[in-house]
């Protein structure tokens, strides 16, 4: 399932749709209203300081200009009188027509919004084994385009009208909440997910989105981004299964780009040079795959699938680098592979037995 759905969804008003057009709309309306008051108050004491009449007749009879029944004047109007009928109709009759559209275009986009709200919170609860991105700034967005481009299932939960915006401009699927609240974790559906990526910018939220996470799903892969060394620790105390700091891994890429600028423009050529098709992947092998019991030089991995393999991680967590011939796969290992698109994707399906 592809993350690109489209639109986002309030979670706590069931609301798609861009912020600034409602904002416009209403600020239109109130508008309207501030002129159709003054056109009334000024219409009412130009009648009473002109025409000479009481504040009832005055009263009525700019209503019924501004109404445009075509009743007859309660009075005989002078010339001026007249002109002051004319402005009212020119200026009140306009912002009277403007309220009264800007209203049914509210309501009438309240009513659409209400439907297709209905419709991509369906679309969020059919997600399963996705990844729930909290935070869309400056990493939040390298991140969702990263899991876009690899048509891996996410949903976004971000606060900041602005960024949400962007998520929308970009058609992701997201909802606008608190990563902090387990009402907007749960409606982004946490107990089914994968994975939860936590980049929001202060390390406090960070700590409390990773606590409350890990507590509604013990078994979710938790990534978060840490400013400091110390936050490091805490986040990993809070739940954490990965913790990267910008700063350390800025630093060491600048120091591997002057110290072995070779390996990095090799690393920098796998994972972001698209035009080569050049994967670097992990695949995890299942109970039902015919690797398993097989060893490395019996597997074919060169020959029938034109991969080749890094390294494995079996399932005690332990790291073997450039395995041996007679490494022999188990369930539960983890795979480290390099190759084209292609050939990874039918290197996936017999390792994972599909």
């Amino acid at each position: 399932m592809t993350a690109a759905i489209g639109i986002g969804v309030s979670r706590k008003k069931g609301l798609p749709g861009r912020r600034h057009g409602r904002e416009w709309l209403e600020a239109q309306f109130r508008l309207s209203l501030v002129i159709l008051a003054f056109v009334l108050s000024g219409g009412t004491l130009g009648f009473m300081v002109l025409e000479g009449w009481g504040f009832l007749d005055a009263l009525y009879m700019t209503i019924i200009t501004l109404s445009t029944v075509g009743f007859t004047e309660v009075h005989p109007l002078s010339p001026i009188g007249k002109v002051l009928s004319m402005g009212i109709i020119v200026t009140g009759v306009g912002s009277a027509g403007f309220a009264v559209g800007t209203i049914a275009r509210i309501t009438l986009e309240d009513r659409i919004r209400d439907a297709f709200g209905r419709k991509f919170m369906k679309a969020i609860e059919k997600l399963r084994d996705h990844y729930i991105v909290c935070g869309y700034g400056r990493m939040g967005r390298v991140i969702c385009q990263e899991l876009a481009d690899r048509d891996v299932p996410f949903v976004v939960i971000e606060v900041d009208d602005d960024a949400l915006e962007e998520l929308e401009k970009e058609s992701f699927l997201y909802l606008k909440g608190d990563a902090t609240d387990d009402e907007d974790l749960i409606a982004a559906g946490i107990e089914r997910a994968e994975g939860l990526i936590s980049v929001v910018t202060e390390d406090t939220q960070n700590v409390f989105i990773v606590l409350t996470a890990r507590g509604l799903n013990p078994k979710l892969n938790i990534v978060t981004r840490a400013a400091t060394e110390e936050n490091i620790k805490k986040l990993v105390r809070a739940g954490a299964n990965k913790v990267v700091s910008p700063y350390f891994v800025g630093g060491h890429r600048i120091a591997q780009a002057v110290m072995r600028p070779t390996v990095l423009d090799f690393l920098e050529t796998i994972v972001q040079n698209r035009e080569m098709d050049l994967r670097l992947e992990e695949v995890r092998v299942s109970p039902q795959s015919r690797l398993v019991g097989k060893t490395l030089v019996d597997s074919g991995l060169k020959k029938d699938f034109n991969v080749i393999l890094f390294a494995v991680k079996n399932a005690t967590g332990s790291m073997v680098f450039n395995p041996s011939p007679d490494n022999e796969f188990r369930a539960g290992d983890t795979l480290v592979i390099l190759g084209k698109t292609d050939d990874i994707k039918v290197f996936e399906r017999v390792v994972k037995g599909t």
